[in-house]
């Protein structure tokens, strides 16, 4: 199995009523950042770029409410604008003077972005990992939407299981062959636990519910409009999400409303590139905190 160069410590911290778990890399007197991962993720993911960048700063990673040792918060569906005041809430805790660098994956990179524009005063910088938004909700699609999600909570919902730790990380790698074996076995005890002989993810299946609420374009740009860090907007050359971003015909005007935007490129990597090329994803993160920190 993959054996961390700096494992991470834990922490428990009660953040608006739910039990937050915390996992720490580096030196608490080191520089901050924050790390935010994706949907059906978890935080122990970022533990492959820790490796690479905790010498320098302390990072601190959490499993949003619902995912990994946070659990479940007892609702029927998640708020997407709940991560906005939990990562609101952390922050306060974290640094409640100075502003700090975010890097978010997916999910935790949209949310990244979301929260730089609306306090734009306690973020010093993004690196946003293939957090590429989602197609737009026309007002017309919102009846049919929202009857989906009433649906929905009526049937509820259901995750997976498996019958071993080992099975858990076949269907990673079935999912990311990029996905090292020694990698996906580290994962999987961080993505699932042995519950009466079966190996259940951890996380709340109410999370296969639809959101409900309209994905609507112009407010993210607003948002992003609003945002005075520095953002390093991140891509996978061989990313599933970003082809099916790409074919939007507006996905590239979108960037238009970053003010202050740099773009990359990570080869040889999928949509969890984080877990294909690590190191790679390290050295654009440490190269660009470095740049904005002068």
């Amino acid at each position: 199995m993959y054996v961390p160069r700096l494992p991470s410590r834990s922490e428990t911290l009660v953040v608006r009523g739910v039990p937050h778990h915390l996992r720490h890399w580096g030196k608490p007197g080191a520089p901050l950042l924050l790390a935010l991962h994706g949907w059906m993720d978890v935080a122990a993911s970022f533990q492959f770029v820790a490796d690479h960048l905790a010498d320098r700063w302390h990072i601190v990673a959490p499993d949003w409410r619902g995912f990994g040792l946070t659990g479940p918060t007892g609702v029927d569906c998640y708020e997407f604008s709940d991560y906005l005041g939990d990562l609101d809430a952390l922050l306060r805790h974290l640094s409640p003077d100075a502003p700090v660098p975010l890097v978010g994956h997916s999910m935790g990179g949209n949310i990244a972005m979301l929260y730089a524009g609306v306090r734009p005063e306690r973020i010093s910088a993004v690196v946003n990992l293939e957090g590429l938004g989602l197609p737009g909700t026309q007002a017309q699609d919102v009846p049919a939407r929202l009857a989906s999600w009433l649906d929905q909570l009526v049937e509820g919902a259901k995750l997976q299981d498996y019958a071993s730790a080992d099975a858990v990380a076949e269907r990673l790698r079935k999912t990311n062959p990029r996905l090292t074996p020694d990698r996906a076995a580290f994962l999987a005890h961080h993505w699932a636990k042995e519950v009466n002989g079966r190996w259940v993810l951890l996380a709340d299946p109410a999370h296969k519910i639809l959101n409900r609420v309209a994905y609507r374009v112009d407010e993210v740009q607003a948002c992003w409009r609003a945002s005075q860090a520095p953002v390093l907007w991140v891509e996978a050359d061989d990313s599933d999400i970003l082809r099916r971003m790409t074919a939007l015909p507006d996905y590239r005007s979108r960037l238009e409303a970053v003010r202050h935007l740099r773009q990359a490129t990570v080869a040889n990597a999928s949509h969890m590139l984080h877990h294909d090329q690590p190191e790679a994803v390290a050295q654009l993160v440490a190269e660009f905190l470095d740049l904005n920190s002068r």
